[in-house]
């Protein structure tokens, strides 16, 4: 086993690795390849130079870009710096990123070029933003990144870190339309890097080849790059989850260790290459976010012949939850539908509406407790005390445990669509809708899909004048939030299902659809 220190910081375990591991490689990127040495000396420029700008201790970093080695070298800066990264989702639209950037108060941008445009647009929306970086060093206006960098000594700044300061920012979707900044702090970070790295993380070794094709704006591609940075890994980085590239990266990079979510699983293994591909160097896959089809899943481990663990998690627990084990995936066990058992330091239990403790096999909201926990979400005090009570998350997800203490997921308490690993909530995509003027009103769900493990499904009521087309919806509520949250098909109907009290019954319009998948519509 590869067996890490404790430490009381992250940043602590990252120089740890460095100085053991100086001259090995830790990424490769395209064909560039970088050793832990030159990833401390990158980070420290970064650091130095975030510094320079006049961020002090807590101000905000953004980053809109893809998953690159760059990307890497600034997560790794603002932890030297003791700034926070906010990792902005780089499939939202304008008006999204303008929310989250403003919201986070980020004083540096780092932007990659194929969100020129956008932030071009929306610069004077963005008053917040002192420094605008040019990731790729050609942007007319604004500097580039390497020559920003290596302006910026390569020594390291020496700020004493603190557990409690926030180290990574990331935006998940709210219930009222607007998404909250989850604050994850060195301590949550690290007890989750500990917590992993006795479970799934436990036989890595030093050097084996690790593929990061989760993106890094989510907790799972974070999760997934420092543990390779800390377990000592070769991490190849793609930009996006491709499956070509990603297959043809197993055969030849000799890939060991993967997390992929379900969807990204299904994809791979439908591309026809997926059938010639050597999966013989593939030691364990990873996988968690969204649900997995029973039928994917024994595929997936017939197919690439390794080990698989399933992880239950949240932002708001860095991931933490749960986590089902290789030998319990033998279909005969019947745990596969099973999200697994807690991660050691993990609590779970599950409480009626009455917040009473439920009995083994009875359905409740799962609450979640450990080290992992986020500090808050940022300037969302009210949010922050609802969701964490007694150190007690409240997940929003209704679950139930069997004698064994396995935890399976049985319906979420919350309306919440998790589409590819996305989370989608139901009143942001409807105030989208909602917004056209021929649109009276609107409802949206999840409903099963074989790609996506749900996709969002609209119901529309029209003025009488309109001659609006199904599609006519789709492209209008594209132009106002990211593609994967809108709604891939509509249905017009002439009455919503209301209770006396005016909310929309959402399970009537759930239940024809999940009536065939075993699913309880509540």
């Amino acid at each position: 086993m590869n067996k890490i220190p404790k430490k009381e910081t992250l940043l602590e375990v990252l120089q740890w690795r460095v100085e053991r591991s100086s001259n090995d490689i830790v990424f490769k990127f395209n064909d560039q390849e970088m050793t832990y040495k030159e990833y401390d000396h990158r980070a420290n420029q970064v650091a130095n130079g975030i510094i320079a700008e006049g961020c002090v201790p807590n101000s905000r970093v953004g980053v809109l870009a893809k998953n690159s080695d760059i990307y890497a070298e600034i997560l790794f800066g603002t932890i030297k710096s003791r700034t926070a990264l906010v990792g902005l989702n780089w499939r939202l639209a304008a008006p999204e990123v303008i929310f989250v950037v403003n919201d986070s108060e980020s004083e540096i941008l780092l932007v990659d070029p194929d969100f020129y445009p956008m932030i071009e647009s929306i610069k004077s929306e963005i008053p917040k933003v002192k420094k605008i970086i040019a990731m790729d060093d050609n942007h007319e206006e604004w500097e580039g990144y390497t020559s920003w960098r290596d302006s910026h000594d390569i020594s390291d700044p020496l700020l004493e870190p603190d557990a409690n300061d926030d180290v990574i920012q990331l935006y998940t979707s709210g219930t009222t339309g607007h998404p909250k900044g989850v604050r994850l702090t060195n301590k949550n970070v690290n007890a989750s890097l500990q917590m992993a790295g006795v479970r799934w993380g436990g036989d890595w070794h030093e050097n084996s080849v690790n593929i990061i094709c989760s993106p890094l704006f989510h907790i799972a591609g974070s999760n997934i790059l420092i543990m390779g940075v800390v377990f000592g890994c070769k991490n190849i980085i793609i930009p996006i989850p491709d499956p070509e590239n990603i297959l043809n990266l197993i055969q030849n990079e000799k890939i060991e260790t993967a997390l992929m979510v379900p969807a990204l699983i299904l994809f791979v293994l439908q591309h026809p290459k997926a059938k010639e591909t050597d999966f013989s160097s593939l030691r364990q896959v990873v996988y968690g976010a969204s649900p997995i089809a029973e039928d994917t899943l024994i595929k997936a481990m017939e197919v690439m012949q390794c080990d698989f663990w399933q992880v239950y998690g949240l932002t708001e627990t860095s991931g933490m939850g749960t986590t089902l084990h290789p030998e319990h995936h033998d279909p005969s066990l019947g745990k596969l539908r099973s999200c697994g058992q807690p991660y050691p330091g993990i609590e779970i239990k599950i409480v009626d509406t009455n917040n009473n403790e439920v009995s083994l096999g009875e359905v409740g909201e799962i609450l979640i407790k450990g080290e992992s926990t986020m500090k808050g979400y940022w300037n969302r005090t009210s949010a922050s005390e609802e969701s964490i009570v007694n150190d007690w998350f409240y997940t929003g997800d209704a679950g139930y445990e069997d004698e064994e203490g396995f935890l399976y997921i049985y319906d979420r308490v919350k309306d919440m669509i998790i589409s590819g690993g996305e989370n989608i909530y139901p009143a942001e995509v409807e105030n989208a809708l909602m917004s056209h003027p021929d649109v009276i009103d609107a409802a949206v769900v999840g409903i099963p899909d074989d790609k996506w493990g749900e996709t969002v499904k609209g119901f529309v009521i029209l003025s009488e004048s309109s001659d609006l087309t199904e599609q006519n919806i789709i492209d209008f509520s594209r132009e106002q939030i990211a593609h994967y949250k809108c709604p891939t098909s509509i249905n017009f109907i002439s009455e919503m299902p209301r209770n006396p009290s005016g909310k929309i019954l959402r399970r009537e319009l759930r239940a024809p659809y999940w009536d065939k998948e075993g699913r309880n519509i509540s």
